[in-house]
């Protein structure tokens, strides 16, 4: 999840309630035409509802395109400060983390109908320019895991306002609907940055990497249990709970995505799937629970809770 500065330095729902939520929606809910408005006629009476149309969730697309950060590009999963993209969760080939693609298309099948657009170091700013390149694809599905670079400064002051987040999320939205209407988006939580603290503290070799810049905003001082860098670890915390509040409320508006319920915020990282370099990114373990996760929440019949 480092800035590139960081690295130089070393369908559930029915048609009839989908319409009904694109009434407040707008252009960024990509929701499909069609006849979905009240039917003119001289007598209510005579009216008859339409008849219910298929989900609009499609649990077994036949392509994927991945955006993101450096999780998504298995930063440090097999190598220090280099990105892995084959142990990818979303699209990697390696048959030990089985990613959401191999889990979907089968491993042939997703060398070829998977494509990776996430950047090491991207915050949500980014975001945008990156969906571009995902609807070009023409994706059946676009994953989404990102907003840890955003909480992950230099400093507490620094952080992406939730403002921002929230604009960037939705140009991205528009973005991708412009080129890739029909696509679905599957949006991951941003993890919990301060559980991984936690988790990685306890590695002396992890600390040291820690030093070289990653996550300042939360790992700086990591063994520091003052009032000051407690309050500065919880307003970071703070501030990746509303950004997955953000990604929960904007993938609401759009009947062809799906948030994962804060599956991964929620998921309880131990060492083994930490990254053996920086005990902060997720390593193979890590990935392969990850891509468990997406699995389960793609497949699902109805959207997580």
């Amino acid at each position: 999840m480092p800035d590139r500065s960081v690295r130089h330095r070393s369908r559930t729902a029915l048609a009839g309630l989908a319409a009904l939520a694109c009434l407040g929606t707008g252009a960024l809910a990509g929701c499909d035409s069609g006849s979905g408005g009240t039917t003119k006629g001289p007598a209510s009476a005579d009216r008859r509802p339409s008849p219910a149309a298929g989900p609009v969730w499609d649990p077994k697309p036949a392509s994927i395109a991945a955006v993101g950060d450096s999780i998504t590009r298995g930063f440090d999963a097999c190598s220090v400060l280099a990105d892995c993209p084959e142990v990818s969760w979303s699209t990697g080939t390696d048959s030990s983390v089985r990613s959401l693609a191999v889990r979907l298309l089968g491993a042939s099948r997703a060398a070829d109908h998977s494509w990776n657009h996430a950047v090491t170091g991207a915050r949500m700013a980014q975001l945008p320019e990156q969906m571009a390149l995902a609807a070009d694809e023409d994706p059946d599905l676009v994953t989404v895991m990102i907003g840890a670079n955003d909480a992950c400064r230099d400093s507490v002051r620094t952080m992406t306002p939730v403002a921002d987040f929230r604009r960037s999320f939705e140009t991205s939205m528009r973005k991708l609907r412009s080129g890739a209407p029909k696509a679905q988006v599957y949006v991951s939580s941003v993890p919990d940055l301060k559980r991984l603290w936690s988790q990685g503290r306890a590695n002396q070799l992890g600390k040291q990497i820690w030093k070289l810049g990653i996550c300042q905003s939360m790992l700086s001082d990591a063994d520091d249990m003052g009032a000051a860098a407690v309050a500065r670890r919880t307003a970071v915390q703070k501030r990746v709970v509303a950004y997955n509040e953000v990604l929960r409320e904007v993938c609401a508006k759009d009947s062809r995505c799906r948030y994962d319920g804060g599956a991964v915020f929620d998921y309880r990282f131990t060492g083994k799937q930490l990254s053996q370099w920086d005990w902060f990114h997720p390593g193979r373990n890590g990935q392969a629970r990850l891509a468990e996760i997406a699995y389960r929440n793609v497949t699902a019949v109805r959207p997580p809770a």
